[in-house]
């Protein structure tokens, strides 16, 4: 493999398309010879969000992270590892799906709901399905330039990243939903 997209962002070039991955973010998290892996930054899951606060108590925001096992639960963490079973996104930044440890830390108010993201599910690409979506430009890889990851964030996050890649992008960043629309 002559090059891994790990820690580089992907944002989804529009389509008339109503999948998950349209207006999509998507850090990715590991990327090798046999695959990869990513989680979607900005698909909030309302209705799971607000029966999860129900839960807890206090607010938790829950994402889409991708097709894939929504079963799975996924953590983006800020700060130092509370856990064993993480894989480093940056410096400042973790993935884990060690639920049990982050609640206890959450409930305990050991980390605060602004250190942590919860995501349901991932995104997964078989040997060299990722390279071939982004030669056929499905994607845009986007160096990551000061990403916070736990932030809040909506389908916003993809028009501003676009509309601060310029040139082409600003049209993308402005254009209706449903491009046929256009």
């Amino acid at each position: 493999m002559d090059y891994s997209y790990k820690g580089k962002i992907l944002i989804s070039t529009p389509d008339i398309s109503t999948d998950i991955f349209s207006r999509s973010v998507v850090l990715i998290v590991e990327h090798d010879e046999n695959g990869a892996f990513g989680i979607i930054l900005n698909k909030k899951e309302d209705t799971v969000s607000q029966s999860i606060s129900e839960v807890f108590g206090f607010p938790v925001d829950i994402y889409e992270g991708g097709p894939m096992e929504h079963n799975k639960i996924f953590f983006i963490v800020k700060g130092t590892p509370v856990t064993e079973l993480y894989i480093s996104i940056d410096e400042q930044y973790y993935l884990t799906e060690d639920s049990e440890t982050i609640i206890e830390e959450m409930v305990n108010k050991r980390l605060g709901t602004e250190e942590v993201k919860v995501f349901a599910g991932y995104s997964g690409w078989t040997a060299k399905q990722l390279e071939g979506e982004i030669q056929k430009k499905f994607w845009t890889v986007v160096e990551v330039y000061n990403m916070e990851y736990t932030a809040p964030s909506t389908h916003h996050l993809w028009k501003n990243i676009m509309q601060n890649l310029g040139g082409e992008f600003l049209i993308w960043a402005n254009a209706p939903e449903n491009i046929s629309m256009n």
